[in-house]
């Protein structure tokens, strides 16, 4: 196939097995993928040179192209956090969470879906939700039954729950994004930085756009007197700060050094 300008991947045991266990999280960070690499190649070719991340996982996904499945890399939306997870790119409906779900769980999860699509803030409180139990298809579901299901959708992160308020988890945004655009046009929001879906972020008290906060934080940085891109008025929030993977690595180089050396202790 001299004449094939695209290289199609080749999948040894050690993307193989890196594929596996990614499947079974469904999302990871990206600290934790690179960790899960060097893992997979220990296991299987302990002598081959680690490829990049980021050609390893192209060499990965141009063989998963013909299944309409990719790695796909996003952020997390509060503190800008490099996250991976394998999409379907098949069905872009919520029907990807059918294997897992009951018919009734599936809608309840499309109605916390609808009330955060809808807020200004992007998180829909519990109560909210479990308002709406009533109104859902399939079996009938008892308030206690739901809360045990939004807890469900917690643990495959699909959602993100804060004080009793819920929130869309990366994985979500990574996989449903262009559901969410398709089905609601006129409530989505969208980054004026990134043009990508926006769930939560912070927005122009005088224009109205909106902005992931790492989207804030990098755009302000060592700004003191930062101004909206869009009509140049006052930003009146408070700029968080950026994600730095470095720091990230060193503190948990250093509380994996504390750890080791405890049980070395004991």
């Amino acid at each position: 196939m001299q004449g094939s300008t695209r290289r199609m991947g080749v999948m040894t045991d050690v993307h193989r097995r890196f594929l596996q266990l990614l499947m079974t999280h469904g999302v990871l960070e990206e600290w934790d993928v690179q960790r899960l690499q060097k893992h997979c190649y220990k296991v299987h070719d302990r002598n081959a040179t680690v490829e990049k991340l980021e050609d390893f996982i192209n060499n990965i996904n141009s063989v998963l192209e013909s299944l309409y499945i990719e790695i796909k890399k996003g952020v997390t939306e509060d503190d800008g956090r490099p996250i991976y997870a394998l999409v379907n790119l098949a069905t872009t409906s919520i029907s990807k969470m059918a294997s897992d779900f009951a018919e009734n769980e599936l809608d309840l999860f499309r109605k916390a879906l609808e009330l955060i699509i809808d807020s200004e803030t992007g998180f829909a409180s519990s109560t909210n939700i479990l308002n709406l139990v009533d109104q859902l298809k399939g079996k009938k579901m008892r308030k206690k039954e739901a809360e045990h299901v939004l807890q469900k959708f917690v643990q495959n992160k699909w959602l993100i729950e804060k004080e009793g308020e819920f929130t869309l988890h990366g994985r979500a945004i990574l996989e449903m994004e262009q559901y969410i655009r398709e089905t609601y046009p006129d409530a989505v929001k969208v980054c004026t930085i990134c043009h990508s879906l926006l769930i939560q972020g912070q927005s122009c008290e005088t224009c109205g756009i909106r902005m992931h906060l790492p989207c804030v934080a990098k755009y302000f940085q060592s700004n003191s007197e930062p101004r909206c891109p869009h009509c140049n008025d006052y930003w009146p929030h408070e700029i968080p700060e950026v994600f730095d993977p470095e720091k990230e690595r060193e503190a948990g180089i250093s509380k994996s050094n504390k750890r080791s050396s405890r049980s070395r202790q004991h």
